[in-house]
């Protein structure tokens, strides 16, 4: 199992399942649009018995505007 740690955004410090540890975006439904986060480097913590497999996903952009009350 691989879990994706979200940085920057409206889902900034989520941690979501990676079904495909290889995916180099994220495309996130939120509110009446979505929401892009871009992996940045390599796959982390990826031994045995240390937890899972993590990586590095960066806000990139909205489809639609995020207010300051969205969330």
């Amino acid at each position: 199992m691989a879990i994706a740690r979200l940085h920057g955004g409206p889902l900034d410090g989520q941690l979501l399942p990676l079904e495909s540890p290889e995916l180099a975006s994220l495309i996130v439904p939120y509110g009446e649009g979505q929401i892009i986060y871009r992996r940045e480097g390599d796959l982390e913590r990826t031994g045995q018995g240390d937890g899972p497999s993590e990586a590095e996903f960066w806000f990139v952009e909205a489809t639609d505007e995020i207010g300051p009350g969205d969330d």
